[in-house]
């Protein structure tokens, strides 16, 4: 006795293939929206005008700047022609490139050359989203990519 596939199976198996495929794109973009880290800025044409002359003021200061992580510890440096800079860091996360659940404020020490603070960070690319004000009053903003082995 052989068994016939009649309409009903063919719509049941219609329908559990188009529901899966409607499942899994509802988890995608829920899941999408969920971890979206939000907007960078609230208007982007007045953050435009201002840009040039924020990025000429930046690059006047003639800073160095690298971090690196090393044994559970960030160590931020800032250089000019002279030698180490101490600016005032006013923020710095320290996070995944991809996602904010990992996010971490470090608490930087300046220790008279580098700043110095202790962070958790896995294997992979991180970075660095820093803030900081130079003794003129320019602002510093960079995002520094750090590579964890």
């Amino acid at each position: 006795m052989t068994r016939q596939i009649t309409g009903l199976h063919v719509l049941f198996g219609f329908v559990a293939a188009f529901g899966i495929i409607i499942a899994v794109n509802v988890a995608l973009a829920v899941n999408a929206v969920k971890t979206f880290p939000g907007l960078e800025v609230r208007n982007s044409y007045v953050a435009s005008q201002q840009f040039d002359a924020a990025r000429a003021a930046q690059e006047a200061l003639g800073w160095e700047v690298s971090a690196h992580e090393h044994d559970g510890e960030l160590v931020l440096t800032f250089a000019d022609a002279a030698g180490p800079v101490e600016p005032q860091i006013e923020s710095a996360i320290f996070g995944r490139a991809t996602s904010v659940r990992d996010d971490q404020v470090p608490e930087f020490i300046f220790d008279g050359t580098a700043f110095r603070a202790p962070v958790t960070a896995g294997a992979g690319n991180w970075n660095l989203r820093l803030e900081a004000l130079a003794e003129d009053g320019t602002r510093f903003r960079q995002r520094i990519v750090v590579i964890v082995d």
